[in-house]
């Protein structure tokens, strides 16, 4: 991620590795049909952009072997720290604002980390610095402009709560230059960054126990930005949290578009 203070998902606060174990089990079959589908195998060197969790960078460290490289990146590498043995190189890096750490990269991944990037131009140039000539770059971001919805089945007040606070926690992710429209944008910036063959798709769950489990760690990191915003009360969030633990709610996430392509 970015090095901001203003950065509203840290991943120093508990909540943190719930949200990631989450993402793994919602994103990981998309993201890695996609490496795979681009040829990731032994002796690449990969980097791996805001890393956050494990659960990338492990399935890379197998793929590439020991003649393979990972270098695995986030502001904050704290949950990093048991992958962090050959092949897998972990360094502490802001994306947005340094230079790349490292250059002749065969791939290069980033998986929800642009759209919180405020230099996002800044980041999408750093990445395919990186790249070995034929090397291939597979960003994936949200769209929450797309689906703005936590319950597009809106039937019911638990539904209409749960949206509200969406509507909230969009409203914070804005004030600190998220780009709430951004995934969409992914095929375009990279066929005019110069990359070949650029294809994209789009994925999101719907009723998923770990769609639940993000919404509830979610809110649970937010809950006192919702509060002091005036977004919620400490008792509306009570509410959804509990309607969130009864599992009666059909929730959805914001659309993950994933876009590749080849650097020429």
């Amino acid at each position: 991620m970015t090095r901001s203070d203003g950065y509203l998902l840290d991943n120093r606060q508990n909540e943190a590795a719930q949200r990631f174990d989450a993402f793994a089990a919602l994103f990981d079959p998309t993201t890695f049909r996609h490496l795979e589908g681009l040829g990731v195998g032994p002796g690449w060197r990969c980097w791996e952009v805001g890393a956050g969790g494990t659960s990338v960078v492990s399935w890379l460290a197998k793929k590439v072997g020991p003649t393979g490289k990972v270098v695995a990146t986030d502001i904050d590498t704290t949950l990093l720290t048991s992958v962090a043995r050959p092949p897998v190189e972990v360094r502490s890096h802001d994306v947005g604002a340094e230079e790349p750490p490292g250059e002749g990269f065969d791939l290069v991944h980033a998986r929800l980390v642009l759209v919180h990037v405020p230099d996002r131009e800044r980041a999408l140039r750093s990445v395919i610095q990186a790249l070995r000539p034929g090397g291939r770059l597979l960003v994936e971001d949200a769209d929450p402009a797309l689906q703005p919805l936590l319950c597009p089945d809106e039937h019911g007040p638990e539904q209409r709560l749960a949206n509200r606070l969406r509507q909230g926690f969009r409203a914070l992710l804005a004030d600190r230059g998220a780009d709430l429209s951004y995934g969409r944008k992914l095929p375009r910036l990279l066929r005019e960054a110069g990359l070949q063959g650029v294809r994209a798709d789009a994925y999101f769950p719907v009723a998923s126990p770990a769609t639940a489990a993000l919404e509830a760690a979610t809110v649970r990191q937010i809950r006192d930005h919702l509060v002091e915003r005036g977004l919620a009360t400490a008792d509306d969030i009570e509410q959804h949290l509990a309607n969130v633990e009864a599992g009666g709610m059909d929730l959805a996430t914001a659309p993950m578009i994933s876009a590749w392509g080849r650097k020429v």
